[in-house]
């Protein structure tokens, strides 16, 4: 049966990414380090995943974990490591570039997604570390991106089911709103109901710890949320 929802699950590995698949995912979100929140992987990883599974797979372009304001060495890694997301067959890539006085940086921000194309950027929760969110929203559309993955500011998706419904909604059809945070089979129904998303992403890390190896467990939750969002309309 064909979901009306996209589930987009965040992974390190190969074996992770395959299990996902497995478990009913539409698109892999492919981190190193997902520890410290995601960085970018190497072109190695990148190509081995790409020949392990056939959804779409989108990479993370994040030179180092902590903050999102970025120097100009920092920029210039993030547009190599671009580059190889392309050469390794990637669908898309995952970035975003803050300046000091937490807004959006438009500029630097946009080089990267012209870099990128055809490629569709997604702008990644340093959103939820900017000062005005609904301003935030507009920055991002100037840039280019396809996509912006936020919990609504909050901890949990669910928290910020509120934000999210309003940024929904004034996101129209001009970007897609991924909730993420904090999304799991016992509460996706809701952050459906509630924020009228059609994309969500979880990287289930609030059900099984980060670097855990229990593939077979990590495919059965991912299919546990596939279940959840099959049976709604």
């Amino acid at each position: 049966m064909k979901r009306s929802y996209l589930l987009e699950i965040s992974v390190e590995t190969g074996e992770a990414a395959l299990a996902a698949q497995c478990g009913g995912a539409d698109r892999i979100e492919l981190c190193g380090s997902l520890s410290i929140g995601g960085v970018t992987p190497s072109i190695e990883v990148m190509r081995t995943v790409r020949e392990q599974v056939r959804i779409p797979v989108f990479a993370i372009i994040r030179p180092r974990g902590g903050d999102f304001v970025y120097s100009d060495g920092e920029s210039a890694e993030m547009k190599r490591s671009i580059a190889e997301a392309k050469r390794a067959g990637m669908d898309g890539v995952v970035l975003g570039i803050l300046t000091k006085d937490r807004s959006v940086d438009i500029e630097r921000t946009g080089e990267l997604v012209a870099i990128a194309l055809p490629l569709p950027a997604t702008f990644h929760r340093a959103f939820d570390d900017c000062a005005n969110r609904h301003e935030a929203l507009e920055d991002v559309v100037q840039t280019g991106a396809t996509r912006i993955l936020t919990s609504g500011g909050a901890k949990t998706a669910l928290e910020g089911a509120a934000l999210l419904a309003e940024l929904v909604a004034a996101a129209g059809n001009r970007i897609t709103i991924v909730p993420g945070a904090g999304i799991r089979a016992s509460n996706i129904a809701r952050v459906v109901r509630e924020t009228g998303a059609r994309e969500f992403h979880s990287g289930l890390g609030s059900v099984l710890p980060y670097g855990s190896s229990n593939y077979k467990e990590f495919e059965a939750e991912v299919k546990k949320l596939t279940d959840q969002l099959t049976g709604l309309r």
